[in-house]
């Protein structure tokens, strides 16, 4: 509840300096919300059928835009991909041969980002909340919870999330998208 209401908070600042002109738009995209690696942002989101301002958002939250990002989960760059799931993604794109040390690579990084983002969309017919909190949580646990009637009324979506930092991703990762959006939908 407490990021929910944080993230609310963001929002609302955001909304207020933009209302009465203290910071411009152009200062919020540049400073706050900047359109970072758009040649990559823009291939791969296009290639695998993904809002561009989806991607940037769960970048944003991942590494803030650091390339050299390196989780102490071991989640690497930019999109903060894991070995395991790098190497796995890696043989099912077919892009051969795979180490630690691509995943810094800012356009193998978010190609592979931008892949799994569209394989869990599939995972979860293009339901958000699930894959957002599959790209954090895991679809295995996604799963798990769909499964549960603690977490899942009806199996679809979720009315719970156990995991408070998957919880408090989803919510980031939503108010980010909806800033992009806000900010950057017909005024490229």
């Amino acid at each position: 509840m407490k990021s929910r209401k944080s993230s609310f908070l963001i929002l609302v600042a955001i909304l207020i300096l933009l209302a009465i002109g203290i910071g411009s738009k152009y200062l919020i995209k540049e400073v706050f919300f900047p359109y970072k690696y758009a040649e990559y942002v823009d291939k791969y989101s296009k290639e695998y059928d993904l809002d561009p301002f989806f991607v940037l958002a769960v970048m944003k939250t991942e590494s803030k835009f650091d390339e050299d990002a390196h989780s102490n989960k071991d989640a690497i760059g930019l999109m903060q991909i894991t070995v395991e799931t790098g190497e796995w993604a890696a043989e099912k794109m077919g892009l051969g041969i795979f180490s630690k040390e691509m995943l810094f690579d800012e356009e193998y990084n978010i190609r592979i980002g931008c892949w799994y983002l569209s394989e869990l969309r599939k995972m979860f017919d293009g339901n958000l909340e699930l894959i957002i909190a599959g790209y954090n949580a895991g679809p295995g646990n996604v799963n798990k919870w769909l499964n549960d009637d603690k977490f899942s009324e009806n199996g679809k979506d979720l009315s719970y999330i156990p995991f408070k930092e998957t919880k408090k991703y989803l919510d980031k990762v939503t108010t980010y998208y909806n800033v992009y959006k806000y900010l950057y939908k017909n005024n490229e």
